[in-house]
């Protein structure tokens, strides 16, 4: 009865999650399908943890996925200690620089940047500027913080704590990896959670 009675309760959790439509980016476990610097990166109670405590970079890291997504809508929970981090999406690891990654970023740091999407290794910088006015009133300084994004066509939205802090339409680059940053500068630690992404058809 008791197996039975397990069985009934995964195959409900089961049922409603596909229902979602989310899948898991994160076992919760260790780092299966991810690839990063083992000095850097680690899995730790159900957590995702960056850090550069005694290991200084010559330039920014990542965490990145070994699978490349196109049209999705990704969750995940975020908090940072300090300095600056941010989620790359639709990107590509740079030649030649291990663990170095360019294209999109939901970009955070600190007191600022949070809810900016920025162009990481290229020549736009901030696309869109989602701090002031934005997430400013939102953002957990040091504390969790919920971010959702959008990637449809050449749609990209970004949310923080539920608040629309960048919308914009562009197409120099429609799948890529996805990979969580650790920045190059003073020590920093920055920590993720509840990673999970549904595909959306291609329009």
């Amino acid at each position: 009865m008791h197996k039975t009675l397990l069985l009934a309760l995964l195959l409900c959790s089961l049922g409603a999650f596909a229902k979602d439509g989310f899948t898991p980016l994160f076992n919760g476990k260790n780092l299966d399908g991810w690839d990063g610097d083992p000095r850097l990166w680690k899995a730790q109670d159900g957590m995702i943890i960056g850090s550069t405590e005694g290991a200084p970079l010559e330039y920014n890291s990542f965490l990145m996925t070994k699978k490349s997504y196109a049209n999705f809508i990704l969750k995940a929970q975020a908090k940072l200690r300090n300095h600056n981090s941010g989620i790359q999406f639709r990107s590509e690891e740079v030649p030649g620089l291990r663990w170095a990654v360019r294209g999109y970023q939901a970009d955070m740091a600190e007191d600022n940047y949070w809810g900016c999407i920025y162009d990481e290794r290229g020549e736009r910088g901030v696309m869109v500027n989602g701090w002031k006015d934005k997430a400013e009133k939102v953002v957990k300084l040091k504390d969790w913080n919920d971010i959702e994004l959008l990637c449809d066509g050449d749609h990209i939205n970004l949310k923080v704590n539920g608040l629309e802090t960048a919308d914009l339409h562009d197409s120099a680059k429609l799948d890529g990896i996805i990979a969580l940053q650790l920045h190059k500068g003073p020590p920093m630690q920055v920590y993720f959670r509840n990673l999970e992404i549904k595909a959306l058809k291609a329009k």
